[in-house]
């Protein structure tokens, strides 16, 4: 798991010229690789701050929390291909320095990015930092594992998640970097207020 320090770091050295691909990185903390990668123009709800995931983990429909920033982020990552329906298209082989030939293939692709891509990126990035093995998948641990620190609900990471059972989520709880020092400060907090 990486802390959110290394997450900072590798999403800075995730944005190699010509077009930035940290808007997949923010969305792999979010939803897997697959459903980041299948994402079409029709999924981003920027009005409403949600982002559709289709089929998810157990055939599911399931809708994300999507922060102004991250649709901004989604907005110019689309601004810079515009295909007509894929949010991550496929740019294949060829020429990728010059962004105008980038981005004409991008606008033609028939498919989304494929995964290997997306996990090469990150592994690139990661050799890059001299980060620990790290994965595309180990994104996702890191940011459950984040919210759960924050002080998010368990029952809200799994629904982020798209977990079917709570067993599947609670895992975090043995991952997490919070110490006895941490529920010492947390305790120390809520006695405060108390009446003497």
């Amino acid at each position: 798991m990486l802390t959110r320090q290394q997450v900072h770091d590798l999403f800075d050295a995730y944005s190699p010229a010509p077009v930035s691909h940290s808007a997949q990185a923010h969305l792999l903390l979010r939803a897997a690789l697959s459903e980041c990668l299948g994402l079409t123009i029709h999924d981003i709800k920027g009005q409403e701050n949600k982002l559709l995931i289709r089929h998810s983990k157990g055939h599911q429909d399931r809708l994300l929390p999507l922060p102004t920033s991250m649709y901004e982020e989604l907005r110019r990552y689309w601004a810079f291909h515009r295909h007509p329906l894929l949010l991550f298209p496929n740019a294949g082989r060829g020429d990728n320095t010059s962004p105008e030939s980038l981005a004409k293939r991008m606008h033609s692709a028939t498919g989304p990015m494929p995964c290997s891509s997306l996990q090469r990126l990150v592994i690139v990035a990661r050799k890059q930092l001299n980060l620990p093995a790290a994965s595309v998948h180990s994104l996702r641990h890191s940011f459950a594992t984040h919210l759960l620190e924050a002080g998010a609900h368990l029952h809200t990471i799994q629904k982020l998640l798209g977990h079917k059972q709570i067993t599947s989520t609670m895992v975090y709880l043995h991952l997490t970097h919070q110490t006895p020092k941490d529920a010492l400060q947390l305790m120390d907090q809520l006695c405060r207020g108390l009446p003497r």
